[in-house]
């Protein structure tokens, strides 16, 4: 299962499993960030992508190694409502991470193709 931390899959798909499914919970959370960039008292949170993936290849499942990496980012610039989205910040965050998620899938689909053509003996 892709994803599933030190299940069945691990061998198959190595790190990029448990990558794939933190990269996908992460794009939620920085999504959620510039959703509520104008929300009065809004608290910016973030994944440490490398904490949550050390948790997931330990042996912790993916949505829980997320959560015990999450916390709130700090902004450089506070605003006066209490909300710390600093929506530049976030757009840049987010972008990088929807690049480093294509690249993992890339891999794992071609990982799959291998495996499904020596299924197939071609």
């Amino acid at each position: 299962m892709v994803g599933s931390g030190g299940k069945s899959g691990e061998s198959l798909f190595g790190v990029h499993g448990d990558a794939l499914a933190l990269r996908s919970q992460r794009l939620a959370l920085l999504a959620s960030n510039i959703a509520n960039a104008s929300t009065p008292g809004y608290k910016a949170r973030d994944l440490d992508f490398t904490k949550a993936l050390d948790m997931a290849q330990a042996g912790t499942r993916a949505d829980a190694a997320a959560a015990g990496a999450m916390g709130y980012r700090v902004p450089l610039q506070p605003s006066q409502d209490g909300n710390t989205v600093e929506l530049s910040t976030e757009q840049t965050i987010f972008a990088e991470n929807a690049v480093q998620y294509r690249t993992t899938l890339s891999f794992l689909n071609g990982r799959i193709n291998t495996l499904m053509t020596a299924i197939k003996g071609e």
